[in-house]
């Protein structure tokens, strides 16, 4: 990274509340080339919001969002889809359309973005297959192939188009520790041999610490922490030794009484039966 090189992503003052409950609360933070920035934090901690904004599917209350340099807030949808072809989205689940082919679904950006012809389609789907370990798995359905060649096949997909950037929903969630491994390896493969950037949301530590060059830990609507993995690993904030050692006891409780969930400072107290007349009662 040069010290004058503009960054890929910045995320300046960015808040997004929910009525009255602030999911995201003046966070900023800037992401360079070639770097490898792993969000993590508990579950409700805003990790996914934050990312739905990085990619433009989320208006924020208030703040900036600047990708390749442009402000991507204002943008109308046929304006983003243009900075969205630099790309790519590996989704949590893979996200792939049943009803096509492994080879067809990484296909899509190619038949939706350019003009190539069905052979140079074709061998770029041969190619991106080959890259994440699938070679000759076009013909077969998502339905016929498990968990963990779907999330490669999503990883070739999001690969089609040759993005320079990446980002990655919870990318070996639901995978066992070896397909763990060979997922983490095709990212650092990437970002190592292209120089590609990736953002990746995880609550993994194993794989965290494994591909991060920086991390940053939400926690409360706030950046809790951010650095190197050397960094969170020495940090002295107990919020972040506790979650990135997965213990039980310490100061993000594993339960709430009443008293504290009403007077926390996100939570706006509801009574339960003031929603008694939404809920459909059994007629005799």
């Amino acid at each position: 990274m040069k010290a004058n090189e503009e960054p890929i992503i910045e995320v300046t003052d960015l808040v997004r509340t929910f009525g009255d409950r602030a999911v995201l609360d003046d966070i900023s933070f800037n992401v360079h080339r070639g770097e490898t920035l792993v969000i993590m934090g508990g579950s409700g901690c805003g990790k996914s919001t934050l990312l739905r904004h990085m990619i433009g599917s989320m208006q924020p209350t208030s703040g900036s969002v600047k990708l390749f340099g442009e402000e991507i807030t204002t943008m109308k949808e046929h304006e983003i889809i243009r900075v969205r072809q630099r790309f790519g989205m590996l989704f949590q689940s893979g996200a792939l359309l049943a009803s096509l082919t492994v080879g067809e679904n990484v296909a899509l950006p190619l038949l939706q973005h350019t003009d190539k012809s069905v052979d140079e389609v074709e061998e770029i789907v041969k190619q991106k297959l080959q890259m994440v370990g699938l070679t000759g798995f076009e013909n077969l359905k998502p339905d016929e192939i498990s968990g963990g060649m779907k999330k490669r096949v999503g990883l070739a997909r999001a690969l089609a188009l040759d993005p320079e950037l990446l980002f990655s929903d919870e990318p070996t969630s639901g995978l066992d520790p070896i397909m763990t491994a060979v997922v983490d390896q095709l990212t650092l493969k990437l970002t190592h041999g292209t120089h590609m950037t990736a953002v990746v949301v995880s609550h993994d530590m194993t794989s965290a610490f494994r591909i991060a060059t920086r991390m940053i830990m939400l926690g409360h609507g706030n950046i809790v922490a951010q650095g190197t993995p050397d960094e969170i690993r020495t940090s002295s904030n107990p919020e972040v030794q506790q979650f990135i050692n997965g213990e039980a006891d310490g100061p993000v409780p594993l339960n709430l009484s009443q008293e504290e969930h009403q007077h926390h400072r996100h939570v706006k107290p509801r009574p339960l039966f003031g929603a008694r007349h939404r809920f459909h009662h059994k007629t005799p």
